[in-house]
């Protein structure tokens, strides 16, 4: 199965902001290149936020381009088979800590916003952290840091607000 369908799949799938969820199928329906950076339209991409649960904390990550504290997350790649995998493999990369396992039931929330490049049609899921999980920072990243669930409002944004509540309710 192709990326593209799974991305359709799980959209079909996905339960709760139905507006959105089908302007990103309606998205997807008129760019059969939708996945990918190349579409200036906008484009899918795959998030996750790593969560420890046992410590009541989430790692964000201050973006070097956004210049915000955020979620894992970014473009979709070629070498992707599915959304999941997308987002495990990015928060994987941007957090430095091996052996994330995203929260079952697929996506947690949608979230779409403009960057500089286009607009992201994000889905974003929940990876936990293992036990003793240590993080390193990755190049796209300015710093890397746990937040307690109670700080994250004072260091991020509504739709990192959002998707940590959304998170904590599917535990």
């Amino acid at each position: 199965m192709s990326l593209y369908d799974d991305a359709v799949l799980v959209l079909k799938g996905y339960e709760g902001q139905e507006e959105l969820r089908q302007a990103y199928l309606d998205h997807l329906a008129a760019h059969p290149d939708g996945m990918w950076k190349a579409c200036e339209d906008g484009h899918i991409t795959a998030s996750a936020l790593v969560i420890d649960p046992s410590r009541g904390r989430v790692l964000l990550t201050l973006h070097k381009k956004m210049r915000k504290w955020l979620q894992m997350g970014g473009h979709c790649e070629p070498q992707d088979t599915s959304l999941r995998a997308a987002a495990l493999r990015e928060a994987t990369e941007e957090s430095g800590v091996a052996g994330l396992t995203l929260l079952p039931g697929g996506p947690v929330r949608l979230d779409r916003h403009a960057t500089p490049c286009a607009w992201h049609l994000d889905v974003q899921y929940a990876a936990v952290a293992p036990a003793g999980a240590v993080e390193a920072i990755s190049d796209e990243s300015l710093d890397l840091r746990w937040f307690a669930y109670d700080e994250v409002a004072t260091v991020a944004d509504e739709s990192v607000v959002r998707l940590l509540e959304a998170t904590r309710a599917r535990l």
